[in-house]
């Protein structure tokens, strides 16, 4: 026998209990959004990107491992078509999309990279259209004209402010947006295979030791640590604070809450690039800034809804 099956409605979860995963996604947007003032601070000293990424890679290698580890614990053993898949997604979802970033922020503003990065669902709208024909609504269209609109016209302002440099800045940090896009396009059934956190922590460290081999090939071993003092203390909150808690907190938090509001919290990610760019960094908030900002937050999450 069943038991019966009450006829009262079930009753909304208390917002209270929602509480825990909004902050933990705000914060791990906020964290995320941090990288990008954390890689401007350290280009002051002279750094190149090779070499800066390479010190986060090599800080967060042991933590990615670490967590590849606790996540595979009783799982079965990979297959060889697995790691050829990690492989793929590692060098596409955080070697190449970091690397593409890492040199774009160069030569734009970190509010300007964290609007094009924040452009990621167009992509994978475009590219499920270009590669698997899936339909695009009108109103999907509607949404992406709003959100290129918005990048267009941050896009005049970095002209006027940078130069001849913010269109390579913006083509290396699209390029980063397109590559971190296919990861996300073709991750989905290695997701439900092997669980978020394993294929995280397993891609991340085939990123981790890809970026530290990159090094090793252009540049001389004895260059690694010949910089200054205070980019090895950023690369370390890079690593720690930027990188691997922010994947921690929005996992945690998609648990709690489900994909799509921790997704939708994730829009303060942004704003708080815009404002640490302004207070840390002295990057100029214009009125342009401000309508740009809006109008990509407001297509995406007109994307968002209309999905």
């Amino acid at each position: 026998m069943t038991a019966p099956v009450s006829s009262r409605p079930v009753p909304p979860r208390p917002a209270l209990l929602l509480w825990p995963g909004l902050a933990l996604a705000s914060l791990g947007a906020v964290a995320f959004s941090g990288k990008a003032i954390i890689v401007k601070l350290a280009y002051r000293h002279g750094v190149d990107a090779v070499t800066l990424i390479m010190l986060r890679m090599l800080f967060a290698l042991p933590l990615f491992v670490a967590l590849a580890w606790w996540a595979g614990r009783g799982k079965p053993a990979l297959t060889r078509r697995d790691w050829i898949v990690i492989f793929g997604l590692g060098f596409s979802g955080y070697y190449l999309a970091s690397f593409l970033d890492f040199a774009g922020l160069a030569y734009v503003s970190a509010s300007f990279e964290r609007l094009i990065l924040y452009l990621n669902p167009t992509i994978v709208l475009a590219l499920g259209w270009l590669l698997f024909k899936r339909r695009v609504t009108a109103r999907q269209l509607l949404a992406l004209a709003v959100s290129y609109a918005g990048v267009l016209l941050v896009f005049g302002q970095e002209l006027h402010l940078q130069g001849a440099n913010a269109l390579l800045g913006a083509a290396l940090v699209f390029g980063s947006a397109i590559s971190y896009a296919v990861y996300l396009l073709f991750s989905g059934e290695e997701v439900k295979r092997l669980g978020a956190l394993r294929l995280t922590g397993l891609a991340t460290t085939v990123a981790c030791l890809l970026c530290i081999g990159q090094f090793l090939v252009l540049r001389p071993l004895s260059s690694a640590f010949a910089v200054a003092p205070a980019v090895l203390w950023l690369s370390l909150l890079n690593a720690t604070v930027c990188t691997f808690a922010p994947v921690l907190m929005v996992m945690m938090a998609i648990e709690r809450i489900g994909a799509t509001l921790a997704a939708q919290t994730g829009m303060i990610g942004p704003m708080s690039t815009i404002l640490m760019g302004s207070l840390i960094l002295g990057e100029p908030f214009t009125p342009w800034v401000a309508a740009g900002t809006l109008l990509v937050m407001t297509g995406v999450w007109l994307l968002t809804k209309w999905r």
